[in-house]
């Protein structure tokens, strides 16, 4: 269980760089996402730790050495290709634990080590379709004033007893000169994998897959933690201690590609 006091954590930004951007389009996106009233908590880890946790194929991606595993909370609206929303099945919590990795390909992405949701449905479709480790959690987001909460308990698949409770003051936000590498490093990502075992016959490996996720630079503010009592790090197998790096950001729109095999070459990072 990680707890923190009243704190503020401080972002590396002592060498601006311009934000990048996305390298790709999605031309034709299976899903269209707004991730909205997100807060992005960072630790480091021991990148042995994290790499026991990667499927083969995966090799962790590291920042001075160190890994890196995010608790990121926000509320996600999901469209179809064609537009429009679905009332009430369409907008609900989330709450993401991640880490980050290299390919064999030469990329870089997120490896999600458990995505918590507040909508069986959505539940049910993303862990069949993309074989992602999501779960089936009793979830909220209330925002007062600069002030913005997150609540989390797992329902199912189990352990039960995995909650999260993350509150943060917002801060100004950061100037596009503020930034830096290691804030991108944390950020930017236009890549997921995913790895589905259970449909490749025993005694062979099953490869590793990707997805695009083709999104504008995140608009990013300063944030300060005022709560935090999470267990959802420790559920997904990684020890943190400390205060987290913290960065929140209203939102942007992603569009969210096929999963396919990685192969040796790729043009996008």
């Amino acid at each position: 269980m990680v707890t923190a006091s009243p704190a503020t954590a401080n972002v590396h930004s002592d060498n601006p760089i311009v934000a990048p951007a996305c390298p790709f389009v999605v031309p034709h996106p299976t899903m269209v996402h707004e991730w909205n009233r997100l807060t992005f908590l960072h630790w480091p880890v021991d990148p042995a730790q994290v790499q026991a946790l990667l499927p083969p194929g995966l090799t962790v991606d590291t920042w001075d050495g160190r890994a890196w595993v995010g608790l990121v909370p926000f509320v996600m609206i999901v469209h179809p290709p064609t537009g429009g929303t679905v009332p009430w099945l369409s907008r609900f919590c989330e709450t993401n634990v991640r880490t980050y990795a290299t390919a064999a390909d030469g990329t870089r992405g997120v490896w999600f080590l458990s995505l918590d949701a507040a909508r069986l449905p959505a539940v049910a479709t993303a862990r069949a379709g993309y074989g992602l480790p999501y779960f089936w959690s009793a979830m909220r987001h209330h925002e007062e004033g600069d002030t913005v909460s997150y609540t989390c308990i797992r329902r199912w698949p189990g352990p039960r007893d995995a909650t999260s409770r993350v509150q943060v003051r917002v801060g100004r936000p950061f100037e596009p000169g503020e930034l830096s590498g290691f804030d991108h490093f944390l950020t930017a990502r236009w890549r997921l994998y995913m790895h589905r075992p259970h449909l490749h016959r025993p005694g062979r490996p099953a490869p590793v897959r990707f997805a695009l996720a083709q999104h504008d630079p995140w608009p990013l503010h300063r944030a300060t933690v005022l709560d935090l009592d999470d267990g959802l790090v420790a559920a997904a197998g990684l020890h943190v201690e400390g205060d987290p790096i913290v960065h929140w950001s209203p939102g942007t729109t992603v569009r969210i590609g096929l999963p396919h095999l990685i192969t040796h070459t790729s043009a996008d990072s």
